[in-house]
């Protein structure tokens, strides 16, 4: 006779019994702290919840982008025919005017493609993406940041600011769907920065020079066109469906193309504005200088995979730092000379 301690033990699962499944981890466009309390989680305290909204709201403005409108912007100030009276007052005003502007279309660009950007093995760190900052928190700083705007630019010492009101324009466009039509996609962005040069021009209150829009513009598009490729060779072309229209082989032509643009333009600028006798002295010192950081970018590129942040390129990269530096000192002695 064998007692129940000798019967061996039933180990098979009842189908008729349902199985505890974990449930689905859904991201909303709730903030954190609305997030735990729906999911019956412990809220972080106040003053965390705050550090992590603050941290996210300056995060959602891209401060590592603001070196652009210091890169482009201050172009006016290598006019070699005489600078007016306000010109580093107008030009300062100029970089935070399209500072704040950049800084409301990357707001509303977020706000935009949250739900694309959650889908991303990046962009999902995103605050909004993320849930780190809520839609109305978004919405409301977005607004803010309209205001500010406006009034920056009614009562501030630059009264000609409409490459900004342009540029908002072009940009509310490319969120809502020109960033999806290839080639497209990348001549407005480059646009945004001839813009800033244009704005810098007018604050300054000195000519525009044709040559050097066309060469910002280029070299823009040179920028653009090297993050797209280092996206498709990186990504593929799932994330941005602007990519399908492009290859790999086309874009290397296209990059090609405008940097042969960039360096021809940039020097015909320097024939255009700075003054005799160093005329000569300009074009010739500068055309090492130009086809080494074009050399030097399209290494970074082709070679080492880079591409993907020109900015960190351009303030990071030993060789380019210095290459620039050099630069700089040459045409800024030749066009102080030029001035005395």
């Amino acid at each position: 006779m064998t007692t129940s301690a000798d019967q061996p033990l039933d180990t098979s699962l009842d189908a008729s019994l349902p199985i505890p499944m974990d449930p689905p981890v859904q991201v909303s466009d709730q903030p954190l702290d609305d997030q735990h309390f729906a999911t019956g989680l412990p809220a972080d305290p106040p003053r965390r919840r705050i550090r992590s909204v603050s941290r996210g709201l300056l995060s959602l403005v891209r401060p590592g982008q603001w070196p652009k409108n210091l890169l482009v912007v201050p172009l006016a100030l290598f006019d070699a025919q005489g600078a007016p009276r306000g010109l580093l007052a107008g030009t300062a005003w100029a970089v935070v005017l399209f500072t704040l502007a950049s800084s409301l279309v990357y707001v509303l660009n977020d706000l935009y493609d949250r739900h694309r950007d959650r889908l991303h093995p990046t962009k999902r760190h995103r605050p909004i993406a993320s849930g780190q900052v809520g839609v109305p928190t978004a919405v409301a700083y977005g607004a803010l940041l309209a205001l500010v705007l406006t009034g920056a630019a009614l009562y501030g010492p630059v009264t000609d600011w409409w490459p900004i009101a342009v540029y908002l324009c072009l940009n509310t466009a490319y969120s809502r769907g020109l960033k999806h039509v290839p080639l497209l996609d990348v001549f407005v962005v480059a646009a945004g920065f001839a813009l800033r040069a244009i704005q810098g021009y007018l604050a300054g209150g000195t000519a525009i020079h044709s040559w050097m829009l066309v060469s910002v513009f280029s070299l823009c598009l040179v920028f653009i066109l090297g993050k797209r490729r280092h996206e498709m060779t990186v990504g593929g072309v799932s994330h941005r469906p602007a990519l399908r229209g492009y290859s790999v082989q086309f874009l290397d032509h296209l990059i090609a193309l405008c940097a042969g643009v960039t360096v021809i333009t940039f020097l015909l600028n320097l024939q255009e504005s700075v003054g005799a006798p160093y005329t000569d002295l300009a074009i010739l010192g500068s055309t090492p200088f130009a086809l080494f950081a074009m050399a030097r970018y399209l290494q970074l590129l082709h070679v080492q995979g880079g591409g993907g942040e020109p900015t960190r390129i351009l303030l990071r990269d030993r060789a380019m730092v210095v290459t620039s530096l050099l630069w700089a000192l040459l045409l800024g002695g030749t066009l102080l000379a030029t001035h005395h």
